[in-house]
């Protein structure tokens, strides 16, 4: 790496920890701060009663494993229909469940 290139990240980074010092302390800085918000969909807590991994319940439900993530880290929230079935899964899954592989087993 060229000392310039070097020279310019060291100064990045005593910048950073400088402002980071500035927030710590309670000063006004221009720093973004970004909070991270439990998921409310309600997704990991179906999951969870079905048993299931991230990838089954993707799987389960017919979406994409991303999704699913995204959903339980609060990044995006499911769809009406998607919502409507997770509610079913949290308040009835065994009955979803046995619903679920009689849909698959006719198909």
């Amino acid at each position: 790496m060229a000392k310039k290139v070097k020279n310019r990240l060291a100064d990045d980074l005593r910048a950073s920890l400088d402002e980071l010092r500035d927030f710590v302390a309670g000063k006004k800085t221009g720093a973004v701060v970004h909070q991270v918000v439990p998921s409310q969909s309600g997704a990991r807590e179906a999951r969870h009663k079905l048993g299931l991994s991230q990838r089954e319940f993707a799987t389960f439900i017919g979406t994409g494993v991303g999704t699913i993530r995204k959903w339980e880290l609060g990044t995006r929230q499911p769809s009406g229909a998607a919502r409507t079935l997770i509610e079913v899964i949290k308040a009835e899954p065994k009955a979803v469940r046995r619903a679920m592989e009689k849909a698959n087993s006719a198909a």
